[in-house]
């Protein structure tokens, strides 16, 4: 489900760090957040996301992720852009 979306996206931003400058600039429409990925990296997305209300999805795989990225290795993660 998510994982087509970030395919169809025409603009996404891969990373924490940049995940969350995006969110604070205003540009994000919708996160996706990889399950498997490490509590200490997501947090600091998922709060972001919810003091400017936005939208979180998850999924199963940040192999999966990476992939639907169009990148080699796995990705924790993706904020899909305005």
């Amino acid at each position: 489900m998510s994982y087509e979306k970030v395919e169809q996206a025409k603009k996404t931003i891969i990373g924490t760090k940049q995940t969350v400058k995006a969110i604070k600039s205003g540009v994000v429409k919708e996160v996706v957040i990889a399950k498997d990925a490490e509590g200490k990296l997501i947090d600091p997305v998922i709060g972001e996301a919810a003091i400017h209300g936005i939208e979180v999805s998850y999924v199963d795989s940040r192999e999966k992720l990476g992939q639907a990225c169009g990148i080699q290795v796995g990705a924790s993660v993706v904020a899909i852009t305005v």
